[in-house]
């Protein structure tokens, strides 16, 4: 059992405590915006050429594997089979987790265009295959108040549900807000997003239902209206932008107070100037050690110590600038 399905069963038992709060790295870039999803190749003064080759990007996933304080390391499917190969999970408590689909709205490469249409379904990874190096993975689905994309993709979303429940293959669903303009005021989209949500999953029996939930943090309300409807379906957040270190601990201190039981964070660690001195701290903040204005210290402390130029000022990266982290 790793690390991940402890808590879990603990979240589900009604026995959670913040030292529970499940954090995941998503390190699945490569299934969209792909060589850029590597992440800058930083030097200690924080200038960088070039993106990191394929072989540094995996360096760092290992060890964060390694560090052993995320519960989740989400990847590609190719990327996790050189993972086991090389042996990255032998002593690990750590959950691999791979991206089960790749729809159009994260086919964001440089130049690229589609994210500009309704996001349609895709999936190149087989859950057959994948199974023998792990059984869980991300599904994504994005709803646009558009009648054919949205059916199309929920008949694409049933067709792996059916196929997971084949494979013996347990799953966690990522919604993103619509990708393009929907005709709904903008106050209502954090609402219409958790009504589909809900409508989604009515029709699924407890064995088909998602572990958990990855979305966007859409603000407190919307947030706790979710957590609070249903306290068998565990809430999760995802990062977004990388953002200041602030917005980075107070998304996690946010998501937690307000019923988000996981944080599923990408850019947010893969692009900081030390992610493994980011994700430890994080880790602090979720279990109510840290408040996150120490953490912000904190961790401008760690960069100092290992001779890291941060990115910017600590005044500067005290601020919060996503602005649904101020609502």
């Amino acid at each position: 059992m790793t690390r991940f399905d402890a808590k879990i069963a603990r979240i589900r038992a009604g026995n959670y405590k913040r030292t529970d709060f499940i954090i995941a790295d998503a390190k699945d870039g490569d299934m969209g915006p792909s060589i850029p999803s590597c992440g800058p190749k930083l030097e200690k003064d924080c200038s960088f050429t070039r993106y990191r080759t394929r072989a540094e990007f995996l360096g760092q996933v290992k060890a964060v594997i390694a560090q052993d304080v995320v519960d989740i390391m989400l990847t590609s499917a190719s990327n996790l089979e050189l993972l086991v190969e090389s042996g990255a999970y032998a002593a690990s408590s750590v959950k691999p987790a791979i991206r089960a689909n790749d729809t159009t709205d994260i086919w964001v490469g440089r130049g690229a265009t589609y994210s500009k249409h309704p996001s349609r379904p895709y999936r190149t990874a087989s859950l057959s295959v994948n199974r023998r190096h792990t059984d869980l993975g991300l599904y994504s689905i994005t709803f646009n108040n558009d009648i054919d994309a949205d059916y199309d993709s929920l008949l694409a979303f049933l067709d792996f549900v059916e196929d997971a429940d084949d494979n013996g293959f347990k799953y966690f669903l990522e919604v993103f807000n619509p990708n393009v303009d929907t005709g709904i005021a903008p106050e209502l989209v954090p609402h219409y997003v958790n009504d589909c949500i809900c409508r989604a999953l009515a029709g699924l029996t407890r064995a088909q239902r998602p572990q958990f939930l990855k979305i966007p943090f859409n603000g407190p309300k919307a947030l706790d209206e979710l957590a609070s409807y249903d306290p068998s379906l565990i809430v999760g957040v995802l990062g977004g932008g990388a953002g200041t270190a602030r917005d980075t601990f107070e998304l996690i201190h946010q998501a937690e107070k307000y019923g988000a039981r996981v944080a599923l964070f990408g850019r947010k660690i893969n692009l900081a100037e030390d992610p493994l001195a980011m994700v430890k701290y994080m880790r602090a903040v979720a279990d109510g050690d840290l408040a996150p204005q120490e953490a912000v210290k904190a961790y401008h402390g760690a960069l100092q110590a290992a001779g890291q130029k941060p990115l910017r000022a600590l005044e500067t990266d005290m601020e919060i600038t996503e602005k649904v982290l101020k609502s």
